[in-house]
């Protein structure tokens, strides 16, 4: 990590959360015994390392893998994800099932690892334990039948018998991001395993600790360490190894580096699916709970310090509750307490890295600079730490302001007041991006509409963005350039196989028979076209 100078200022009004007494710190959590475990199965010639957001200093010396490195990786997985696709599904879904217990048991290990990568609040890095154990849960109950063998209507009933089968890719290539390193990580592993993959996976190197905690928890619950590989490195050199070998590929990050990905996927006639960015709307309608919708927008624009894709960056207002409504937001965001503790307690953590701290001062000077008037925050906290900044509202955002139009991926907000509802239906969707979005109101029937209207992947009545992301029974994905397919449901793992059809023909053959000629076959089987439809068969 660079060294990164906060931006010269006075200080803002967010309090400070007090660390417990005798907290943990950097040094009692990655200890040389720690790494050195969570490491062992990592090829790697050279070296690297990770740091920490809330101090800048090393966190881990870590191993650093060459082209070859991965290659390597790949051999030793794919041997091994021979004999685990001839494991029994009900076998594979076990796994999870006991992997659930243990994060929920050993939970502290992890929360720490990823305050410590990340920089987050503790209640946030506590989002990633929740989302990972609801889809182990899920895919542990719900795998094998999202798996099992289906029957179909042959073309001709009673004579075709056709049976679908749902075989594993190989070995997924999975590249994850560092804003969530848990649920981003395994979480999008763990339908993969179900469906009988193995994973070489690609974590962001400063927060990589997480990713391999998660593999060493999975492997006590009873995966075999061969399914699970992990390749360490910097991405323009190592992620393009991990898609060159990979017979599917999962990716989140930016929609930039997604599109490299898919081109690189294209050229080998492999699937992909992408995850990407986002510019998501928040609508707060005439009619919305004020209190409850100001308490939710703090949620969805300051969660992770607002580096989460399907955060809030743009928020509609109705002219008529404005006023009101962003008096108590900025109310509520100005006592948000900003810490940097391995503990609960504060409200929001620190940015993960000087890229996010520099495009967060960017959006938000160039914005003031041409007229968007800051309402809360636009300061950066040095006090607390290199990279915290507080979180910050804005209004008067116009084109051409950066913040206006470019994803901030920070925790800053944009404030713009309606007063139509087809208008600010068609200034949600005014966006190159479709990830999340969010609305506000008492009358759920007419938030149900407008959810319709919106072009996101997800849409949350009167919650932040949990209450769709949390339901991994539905499918969670992006449209437009935030990405394609899609996590959770039945598409989150029938996207790590491969569909087969196996048509069985009893009695009678598909051509003519019985001393037809091909007339009176043709004859034959227009009449049956009729009667099939005639009785209503699909």
């Amino acid at each position: 990590m660079t060294d990164v100078k906060a931006p010269a200022g006075p200080l803002g009004t967010n309090p400070v959360a007090t660390a417990p007494a005798g907290a943990r710190t950097a040094a009692d959590v990655v200890t040389p015994e720690v790494v050195a475990q969570l490491t062992r199965d990592v090829v790697g010639s050279g070296r690297t390392a990770n740091h920490s957001p809330f101090t800048g200093e090393k966190l881990a010396d870590l191993p650093e893998s060459t082209p070859g490195d991965v290659a390597e990786t790949y051999e030793r997985a794919r041997a091994a994800q021979r004999v685990w696709a001839a494991v029994p599904v009900r076998t594979r879904t076990a796994v999870l099932l006991r992997f659930h217990d243990l994060l929920l048991e050993r939970q502290a290990e992890v929360l720490d690892l990823i305050q410590l990568e990340t920089g987050k609040a503790r209640l946030h890095a506590h989002e990633e334990v929740q989302a990972v154990a609801l889809a182990a849960r899920h895919y542990g109950r719900r795998g094998a039948a999202y798996l099992r063998p289906r029957r179909h209507t042959g073309v001709v009933p009673v004579l075709t018998k056709a049976t679908e089968l749902r075989h594993p890719r190989g070995v997924v290539g999975q590249i994850a991001p560092w804003n969530y390193p848990l649920e981003l990580s395994v979480g999008d592993a763990l339908p993969a395993f179900v469906a009988g993959n193995a994973v070489v996976m690609k974590p962001d190197t400063e927060t990589a600790l997480t990713a391999l905690w998660a593999r060493d928890l999975l492997i006590e619950a009873g995966l075999d360490a061969g399914v699970f590989q992990v390749v360490l490195g910097e991405g323009p050199v190592v992620g393009p190894e991990v898609v060159r070998h990979a017979d599917y590929v999962s990716f989140t990050g930016s929609t930039r580096t997604g599109r490299e990905v898919a081109q690189g996927a294209a050229a080998r006639l492999v699937g992909v699916s992408l995850e990407l960015g986002g510019k998501n709307p928040l609508l707060v309608l005439h009619d919305a709970d004020i209190e409850r919708a100001a308490a939710g927008a703090i949620r969805s624009c300051f969660s992770s310090a607002g580096q989460l894709c399907i955060s809030t960056e743009r928020l509609y207002v109705h002219e008529s509750v404005a006023d009101l409504f962003v008096a108590r937001f900025a109310e509520r965001a100005r006592a948000l307490r900003l810490g940097n503790s391995l503990a609960y307690g504060a409200d929001m953590g620190s940015l993960a890295g000087p890229r996010q701290l520099e495009t967060v001062v960017r959006h938000v000077d160039e914005a003031v600079a041409k007229g968007a008037t800051v309402v809360a925050g636009g300061v950066a906290r040095p006090d607390i730490g290199p990279l915290f900044y507080e979180p910050t509202i804005l209004e008067g955002v116009e084109p051409p302001m950066a913040v206006c139009s470019e994803e901030t991926f920070g925790p800053v907000v944009s404030v713009y007041r309606f007063t139509d509802e087809d208008d600010v239906i068609e200034r949600a969707n005014a966006t190159a991006y479709g990830l999340n979005a969010s609305i506000w109101s008492r009358d759920g029937g007419r938030a149900h509409a407008l959810a319709a209207r919106l072009r996101t992947g997800t849409v949350n009545i009167n919650e932040a963005y949990a209450s769709a992301y949390g339901t991994v029974g539905a499918p969670m994905g992006g449209m437009k350039d935030s990405g394609l397919g899609r996590r959770h449901g039945s598409e989150g793992i029938l996207k790590y196989t491969e569909a087969q059809t196996v048509a069985q023909q009893r009695l009678l053959p598909l051509a003519p028979s019985f001393g037809m000629d091909d007339a009176g076959y043709a004859a034959f089987m227009s009449r049956s076209l009729r009667a099939m439809k005639a009785l209503g068969l699909r």
